[in-house]
């Protein structure tokens, strides 16, 4: 579990319906100290500090934040620099331009785009790893965030294609940084109602799949928690010999061939 005291640094947040912030929450509620990262004051400012905010101004004054565009390779460097000694980080930080690389149509011409997209969502894990594991001198745990990448879902396209790439490398640094004692796995969850969930096309579609599929059921926003505290056990000592693993909390989702019968639903 989460040792007492130290210290877990939370990469993504944008809101307080993020699952980053969930995470976060958790952690301080087992004793942690947690940084956040956010992109930059703008999104600091309008997320966070803005009219869309759902914080008090008490939950908004005990955050750790910390700017970390994740793209630009100094801005990484600098924050592991500033921070000091680490026992776990959790990248929760993708991205897909919802016009090009979602959506009903899976071609496209926005190569760029593409290309950003697995910068964000997939590289940056490397280069967090990077710079991290200087930080991690006892040894510690990365877990990445992560969407089902062994099936294909509609309008999901190119990102699941992010996803798939982003589990590929998580095996590879978990080899890479084993000698480092450090734990690198990722958490796969299920559709999760969130400020960048409302920007994939469909996502009402792909919540009713988990619906009709979960032997446990899937609440998208009730699962919230269900997904934080697995992390927490990820990102802690007592998952201390798991590692290049892919950990999924869906609901039994990912384990169903077709639809479940009439018989098999939860009871409530």
């Amino acid at each position: 579990m989460v040792e007492q005291g130290k210290t877990y640094l939370v990469m993504g947040l944008l809101d307080h319906d993020s699952i980053a912030y969930a995470i976060g929450k958790t952690i301080q509620g087992l004793g942690g100290n947690v940084i956040y990262t956010v992109q930059n004051e703008r999104m600091k400012k309008l997320f966070l500090d803005g009219r869309r905010s759902k914080l008090s101004d008490e939950e908004r004054d005990g955050l750790n934040i910390r700017y970390c565009d994740i793209t630009i390779d100094d801005e990484v460097k600098a924050l592991f620099a500033d921070i000091g000694p680490l026992s776990g980080v959790v990248h929760s930080i993708a991205f897909g331009n919802p016009k090009t690389c979602l959506g009903e149509e899976f071609h496209t011409d926005a190569i760029d785009d593409i290309l950003l997209s697995h910068h964000i969502s997939c590289v940056s894990l490397a280069t967090v790893a990077r710079y991290a594991h200087k930080n991690m001198t006892d040894g510690g745990s990365i877990v990445a965030m992560t969407f089902d990448a062994s099936h294909t879902f509609p309008f999901y396209n190119w990102m699941g294609v992010q996803k798939a790439a982003l589990e590929g490398l998580v095996r590879a640094l978990a080899r890479r940084h084993g000698r480092d004692n450090i734990r690198v796995n990722a958490v796969s969850a299920g559709p999760l109602s969130t400020m960048a969930a409302t920007k994939i096309p469909g996502f009402t579609e792909l919540s009713d799949i988990w619906n009709n599929s979960s032997p446990l059921s899937w609440d998208p926003v009730v699962d919230r928690q269900a997904v934080a505290d697995s992390v927490a056990y990820m990102i802690g000592c007592y998952s201390k010999k798991i590692t290049g693993q892919v950990i999924k909390v869906d609901g039994g989702a990912s384990i169903v061939g077709g639809q479940l019968l009439p018989h098999e639903h939860p009871q409530t």
